[in-house]
């Protein structure tokens, strides 16, 4: 029985077993990482259409087929690195209140978004996602999904705590949650906050989500 069960490879009609070959490359995480950095850069230096595997891969400090291991075009190794945005997400605040909790993700969402490479990318991307469904889809995962689940969470424990209705309208409250921030970080793009906006805005969200 254990005979008739062992193959040949020389034997006709057999498939020979595949072999891994000696030596064969193993992708290193560290060369990955410092590929998905020197995108981030390479973005926020010269943009998506300019944006090269060459110009990439120099920044890198790696070779061409580094990268090409990896991914097999500038557009998906661009929509993997801003995917991974979305998937990293941010912190669920857990403050006590509805006011601290909006306001401790304002600062964290403020900050993100107003960071030097971040406000360069993301408006850049933006007008590509425009002219490219795959950069689209991959854009509202990063800037819209990972947001909205923090926001849910935020919602969640106010309702508990009777802070806000139950059954309020869940759309139109994380549109009021995440929009003012990213219009005026992202949309406008204000050089600088006028100060006590946070505030302001925290103040405001709290109230109009109590009145939903």
């Amino acid at each position: 029985m254990l005979v008739a069960m062992t193959t040949n490879a020389d034997e006709p009609g057999t498939r020979p077993r595949r072999r891994t070959p000696a030596g064969a490359a193993v992708l290193r995480e560290d060369v990955t990482e410092a590929i998905r950095g020197a995108v981030f850069e390479e973005l926020a230096s010269v943009g998506y259409a300019r944006m090269s595997i060459e110009g990439i891969a120099r920044r890198a400090g790696v070779g061409k087929t580094a990268v090409y291991r990896r991914w097999r075009s500038k557009l998906h190794l661009v929509l993997d690195v801003v995917s991974a945005v979305a998937v990293m997400g941010l912190p669920t605040p857990d403050t006590g209140s509805l006011e601290g909790d909006l306001r401790l993700l304002y600062e964290v969402t403020s900050r993100a978004l107003r960071h030097p490479v971040a406000s360069q990318i993301i408006p850049d991307l933006q007008a590509e996602a425009a002219r490219n469904p795959e950069i689209a889809e991959a854009m509202q995962k990063a800037l819209r999904d990972g947001q909205e689940g923090v926001a849910s969470s935020i919602l969640a424990a106010a309702e508990r705590r009777g802070e806000i209705r139950s059954g309020v309208d869940r759309e139109l409250a994380l549109d009021l949650i995440s929009g003012p921030l990213y219009w005026r970080s992202v949309v406008i793009r204000s050089p600088k906050l006028p100060k006590g906006y946070l505030t302001s805005l925290t103040r405001a969200t709290t109230e109009a989500l109590r009145a939903l």
